[in-house]
C-alpha cells in the first residue's frame, strides 16, 4: 500500500514537472509563435481558403446571386462534360506537347549555359554574361508578347523581312497554327534562359574544387572534367528541378499563350489554362472552370508522385 502511493507521489511530481517544462518551452518559443501568426494567417486566408472553395465548386453548380452555401450540388456532372468535351482531346495535346518541348529544348538550356559559362575564367565576362541573360526575366509578359508580334509582322516584321532578304516570301507566323509550338517554345527560352541557371550556377559554387584537381592529375581534359565532375556534382538539382517540372506538365503559362494566339490557331494553341480562362472569366462557368482546374491539379500530382517515385529507385535525390 506504502508502494503505491510512493508511486502515485512519484508519477504526480513527473507530470508536474513535465508541464512546468512545456510551460518553460512554451514561454520561450512564444515570441516564434508570434512571428508565425501573421503569415499563418495570409496563407490561410488569401492560399489555403481559397483552394479550398474552387475544390467545393468543381461539385456545384454555382449561382452568383444564390451564392455557394445556396447553390445547387452537380456532382461530377462538370467533370464529366469536359471528358466528353470535343475540345478535351485537343487541350491535352497541346498542354503535354508544349511541356514535351519545354522538356526538351528549355530545361536542358540552362544547364548547358551554366556549364558553358562556368568555363570562362574571366570574372568580368562571366558576370556581364549572367547580367544580361537574366534581364528578360524581368520583361513584363505583355511586353513580350507585344515584341513577338512585332517581329513576326507580315508587313513590317524584322523575321519577314530578313526571309525576303533571302528570296523566301512573307508569312503571317502568328496566324498559322503549324509555327505556334515553335514561337511558343522559342520565347520560353529566351525569357527563362538566364534566370532558370541561377540555381545551377549555385550548384556548381558547392562543388569540391579537390575533384577537379585530382581529375586533371588522372589526366582528364576539360570536356571529361565536365562530364564525370561538374555534372554529377549539380545532377541532385537538376533531378529536383524536373521532378517540379514533371509535376507541372499539365500547366502551360497560359498568359502569353492569351496574348498570342487568335481563332485561326486554336487548333494547336489552346491549352486547359487558357480554356479555362475562357470558360471561367470570359463566360462566368465558375464551377466548370474549377473542375477543369481541379483535374489539372489532381494530374499533375499524380505525375509527380510517379516521377519521384522512378527518381527514388534510379538516384539517391528524390523530393520526398
Amino acid at each position: 500500500m506504502a508502494k503505491s502511493a510512493a508511486a502515485d507521489v512519484s508519477a504526480s511530481t513527473t507530470a508536474t514537472s513535465r508541464r512546468a517544462d512545456w510551460r518553460r518551452t512554451a514561454k520561450k518559443a512564444l515570441p516564434y509563435y508570434a512571428m508565425f501568426l501573421l503569415p499563418f494567417i495570409y496563407y490561410a486566408i488569401f492560399r489555403y481558403a481559397p483552394v479550398i472553395m474552387g475544390v467545393v465548386l468543381s461539385f456545384m453548380d454555382y449561382n452568383v446571386y444564390k451564392g455557394i452555401l445556396s447553390s445547387p450540388w452537380a456532382g461530377f456532372k462538370h467533370f464529366l462534360d469536359f471528358f466528353d468535351s470535343i475540345y478535351f482531346a485537343r487541350l491535352i495535346r497541346n498542354t503535354l506537347m508544349l511541356n514535351l518541348l519545354n522538356l526538351i529544348i528549355v530545361f536542358p538550356a540552362p544547364i548547358i549555359f551554366a556549364l558553358l559559362l562556368n568555363e570562362v575564367r574571366s570574372a568580368w565576362v562571366k558576370r556581364s554574361v549572367q547580367t544580361i541573360s537574366y534581364l528578360p526575366h524581368f520583361v513584363s509578359t505583355v511586353i513580350v508578347a507585344s515584341m513577338a508580334v512585332t517581329f513576326l509582322s507580315p508587313s513590317v516584321g524584322l523575321v519577314n523581312n530578313l526571309l525576303v532578304q533571302f528570296g523566301a516570301e512573307r508569312t503571317a507566323f502568328l496566324q498559322k497554327p503549324e509555327y505556334f509550338w515553335s514561337i511558343y517554345t522559342l520565347i520560353d527560352l529566351w525569357k527563362t534562359l538566364g534566370w532558370s541557371a541561377i540555381l545551377y550556377f549555385a550548384a556548381l559554387t558547392g562543388i569540391n574544387t579537390d575533384l577537379y584537381e585530382a581529375a586533371r592529375m588522372d589526366g582528364a581534359n576539360r570536356w571529361k572534367q565536365a562530364w564525370h565532375v561538374t555534372l554529377p556534382g549539380i545532377a541532385p538539382t537538376i533531378i529536383i528541378l524536373l521532378l517540379l517540372k514533371i509535376g507541372h506538365m499539365l500547366e502551360t503559362g497560359y498568359e502569353l499563350i492569351i496574348l498570342l494566339y487568335n481563332p485561326n490557331t486554336y487548333v494547336t494553341a489552346d491549352v486547359i489554362g487558357s480554356y479555362v480562362y475562357r470558360r471561367g472569366i470570359l463566360e462566368a462557368n465558375y464551377s466548370f472552370a474549377s473542375a477543369v482546374g481541379l483535374f489539372q491539379s489532381v494530374m499533375g500530382l499524380v505525375l509527380l508522385v510517379i516521377a519521384n517515385k522512378l527518381a527514388r529507385k534510379y538516384s539517391e535525390t528524390s523530393i520526398w
